[in-house]
């Protein structure tokens, strides 16, 4: 074997290495949840040391936030396969497809606010970037059901909106408190959409 072909293979160890990492921690998380991971069994899990986990990820914080990307990718992905042909149907879809997500990633969403960076280091712009991304997907419809309102005021508008989405959600799913059955979590969902666009001035026609 010569050195190209050696280094080649090397190179797809890591590959399949770092590969491996991300999908039991995703599992992991999935499963029992941010707060049980822990990086001696992720290591285990993967048949590798601790410090080739940090090596590949710089830290414990880098493969969590590895999956946080993925996770934040993937729902927005959802979110953007809502149709926009109507917008007062594209918000009703928008928080009915953030509901369906949450409801079936409801650890990894968790884990994606949840997530605490060693020693007080700051969040990872390009995470905060996605994830307002995704929240600004009620920008568009909420322009064309207000066409005369401040853009400003409309930017405003559809972060808030989407945050009380979030957490209408996140609580209504949490089942330490106030767990509701998602059925009911969609109807109520819906009414709180329709009730905040009356106020709005925007009604169904």
């Amino acid at each position: 074997m010569n050195i190209v072909q050696e280094e080649s293979r090397r190179d797809r160890k890591k590959l399949q290495r770092r590969a491996l990492l991300i999908e039991i921690v995703r599992r992991s998380i999935a499963t029992k949840g941010l707060r049980s991971l822990k990086v001696r069994d992720v290591a285990e899990a993967a048949g590798c040391s601790i410090g080739s986990v940090y090596n590949e990820f710089g830290d414990f914080d880098g493969l969590i936030l590895t999956v946080n990307r993925e996770t934040v990718h993937a729902l927005t992905t959802r979110l953007k396969a809502v149709p926009a042909d109507d917008p007062l149907r594209q918000l009703h879809g928008l928080a009915d497809a953030y509901l369906g997500f949450a409801t079936e990633h409801a650890n990894l969403l968790r884990s994606l606010f949840e997530h605490r960076m060693e020693d007080d280091r700051p969040f990872p712009e390009d995470i905060l970037t996605m994830v307002m991304d995704a929240f600004a997907l009620m920008h568009a419809p909420l322009v064309r059901l207000l066409p005369d309102r401040d853009p400003d005021d409309i930017a405003l508008l559809s972060r808030m909106m989407f945050s009380a989405v979030h957490g209408i959600i996140s609580l209504g799913l949490e089942e330490r408190m106030v767990a509701v059955p998602p059925e009911m979590l969609r109807e109520r969902l819906a009414q709180f959409v329709d009730t905040h666009l009356a106020g709005l001035g925007v009604t169904r026609g």
